[in-house]
């Protein structure tokens, strides 16, 4: 449902004097001692409060989507799919990039400000009688959680925030479960190595129901979950596969189809992963919605390219190492394709080149994704850094110590803030040059802010 006729009022009696989203979310930022805190023993009261367990589990069926890359653009291609096909798709993804609104939709459209008040207001209230503090992240779930319940979603796409078994989103048992990819990354919540996250990844799995595995290698604690859960498993490159045909066509096949479709604004794996999840499914989706979802679906910062100030933007929310391999695997047949149409063209006698604007979060491995950027066959020529305008960020004397031991002096250059950095690559590029923003969700957000103003 749009979010102009979903129909919620605010309670006058809220529990709290915020009254805007904004205020809202600053409130639910303070209202629990850590930003970040696994488990579901404080969560689950207050979800059973609220209905929204037995609500997903009687009357929609559910897609949980997990991973350490590619969540958003697999949730992104199931949820059109769904809605193509008819049914009323609600669809839950984190972070954002620019407003909260973009977390929660339904039928594609974000759900108004109005909405979400009226979910926080029913779900601090069922808090505070549980007696119990929250995160942000679990306050602002629940809420996504019941406004689906109430507008009586047909299908929900769910994508996990952190991890899997502990993380809120598993308070809802999936009918498909997708895990994505498994790489290093969130380590001080699940493990430095990949089968202690495979292990808290597969903790969305449940008793007989199927799993789309997005990648060839599969860690052991993966495999014991789906033999110990009687999980019927696909995996890519054993169950299903997919080839580029074209710049237009790219071909999916599975041990039933084989399926000419056309070439989406989202990577291909993610996709053919999503395009298993539903085929495997009970919905009835036909070739002609697969079609039109896969003609009109997008999402932003997901390899996102833009023609914006007179200038070529390639955005991206790559944060760690598999995350750049992924985009770099894209970027360079990109940019051969940019490099042959900017020398028919161009005016002037000046070599395209890359523009780098970069910002990372400090818990990060920072020096492992600056180390893969320099080492990629791309003339990136200069490197604009800032610090991110939130409280997990790399500080700028951060980003200096790492870059400096890959990137001369002269390359690099430091701004006070996100939105300078980005008014001073525009500055210091030609209209011929690509632009690669990239390093975190919010590096992205906030260089589309600062674009939006200059």
């Amino acid at each position: 449902m749009p979010a102009s006729s979903t129909s919620n009022n605010i309670d006058s009696n809220s529990p709290t004097s915020a009254s805007t989203l904004s205020e809202w979310l600053d409130y639910m930022q303070q209202i629990h001692v850590s930003a970040i805190d696994m488990g579901l023993s404080r969560v689950l009261p207050v979800a059973e409060q609220l209905g929204v367990v037995q609500s997903a589990k009687d009357d929609a069926y559910v897609f949980t989507v997990a991973g350490t890359n590619g969540k958003g653009s697999t949730t992104a291609v199931i949820s059109a799919m769904c809605q193509s096909a008819g049914y009323k798709t609600a669809l839950y993804q984190s972070p954002h990039l620019s407003v909260f609104n973009e977390r929660v939709r339904i039928n594609g459209e974000m759900v108004s400000d109005q909405t979400l008040i009226a979910a926080f207001n029913k779900v601090e209230r069922a808090r505070l009688d549980c007696g119990l503090t929250l995160s942000f992240f679990e306050m602002t779930t629940l809420a996504a959680l019941l406004i689906f319940a109430e507008a009586d979603c047909d299908v929900w796409v769910l994508e996990v925030g952190l991890g899997g078994r502990l993380d809120v989103v598993n308070i809802i048992d999936p009918d498909m479960a997708v895990i994505t990819n498994i790489g290093i990354d969130h380590v001080d919540w699940l493990g430095d190595n990949l089968e202690d996250i495979g292990r808290e990844k597969a903790g969305i799995l449940r008793k007989d129901i199927t799993l789309i595995y997005g990648a060839a290698a599969m860690p052991n604690s993966i495999q014991q979950t789906i033999s110990s859960n009687n999980v019927t498993a696909y995996q890519v490159e054993q169950d299903f596969s997919y080839d580029v045909l074209d710049e237009q066509t790219w071909q999916y096949s599975n041990a039933a189809v084989t399926m000419q479709l056309p070439r989406p604004a989202l990577s291909l794996m993610n996709t053919a992963n999503a395009l298993s999840a539903v085929l495997a499914s009970p919905l009835n989706v036909s070739v002609t919605a697969i079609e039109q979802a896969l003609k009109k679906v997008k999402l932003a910062g997901r390899f996102d390219y833009r023609r914006l100030k007179d200038r070529h933007w390639l955005f991206d929310v790559a944060h760690n190492e598999q995350g750049v391999e992924f985009l770099l695997a894209q970027l360079l047949p990109l940019w051969q394709q940019h490099l042959s149409k900017q020398q028919a063209e161009r005016s002037n006698n000046k070599n395209p080149v890359i523009k780098l604007l970069f910002s990372m979060l400090g818990d990060k491995d920072i020096d492992q994704v600056v180390q893969r950027l320099t080492q990629a066959d791309l003339p990136i020529t200069d490197w604009f850094i800032a610090e991110i305008d939130y409280p997990r960020a790399a500080s700028t004397a951060q980003l200096h110590s790492v870059l400096s031991t890959y990137i001369e002096a002269a390359d690099r250059h430091e701004y006070a803030n996100l939105a300078a950095a980005t008014q001073a690559v525009i500055e210091a590029s030609e209209p011929q040059d690509l632009i690669v923003v990239c390093g975190s969700f919010h590096t992205i957000g906030e260089a589309l802010a600062a674009l939006e103003k200059c």
